[in-house]
């Protein structure tokens, strides 16, 4: 592992530890970031985002047990979608505990996805807990593909820009599924 990621991640978790927000690669697109676990610093990227608490974000995790920590009855199909996907993949999940309040949307259910991509991974190691993960933008603009198409209003507006990847071309936003505890499975986003 170089030495620039972990001085990134030593940095950003310097800042989220303190209840800062951070601007953030992720496996898809620039996200902003804060411990999902701290409802004034949740409350912080909506105020920056300009969006209403109403319209949930989505929490970065890295292993099982953490999913376990979040939720306590995972369906089975949550598994089987996460081992075939290819490509980053969001799930929505019903009933969540021992996150911020004001992350859970109004029907009680969390977006989740498991990150491999290693300064996630790693950040997420470091915290022991979920991370915010949502666009890089102001609500209702366009989601930035790059790092230099994030409006200066998001640069200035976080207390933490982590310094790697700023030439990557962003993916495509992940697939969203969300799954209610009833079974039902419900494609939001392709």
């Amino acid at each position: 592992m170089n030495q620039d990621i972990n001085t990134e991640i030593h940095n950003a978790f310097e800042v989220i530890s303190k209840g800062g927000i951070i601007l953030y690669p992720t496996d898809t697109v620039w996200g902003i970031g804060c411990d999902a676990t701290n409802p004034e610093a949740v409350a912080k990227i909506y105020k920056l985002k300009q969006r209403a608490e109403t319209q949930s974000m989505i929490v970065l995790m890295n292993a099982e047990k953490m999913m376990y920590n979040v939720f306590k009855d995972i369906p089975e199909v949550a598994w089987q979608i996460l081992d075939v996907s290819e490509k980053p993949t969001t799930l929505i999940l019903d009933n969540p505990r021992n996150v911020a309040p004001n992350i859970i949307a109004p029907d009680k259910s969390l977006g989740i996805r498991l990150v491999k991509e290693p300064f996630c991974f790693k950040l997420l190691e470091r915290m022991k807990k979920p991370l915010v993960s949502t666009s890089a933008n102001i609500s209702g603009q366009p989601t930035p593909k790059s790092f230099k198409e994030i409006s200066p209003e998001i640069v200035k507006g976080v207390d933490y820009v982590v310094n790697l990847q700023h030439d990557k071309i962003a993916g495509k936003p992940s697939t969203i599924i969300k799954l209610t505890s009833d079974s039902q499975v419900k494609v939001i986003r392709k």
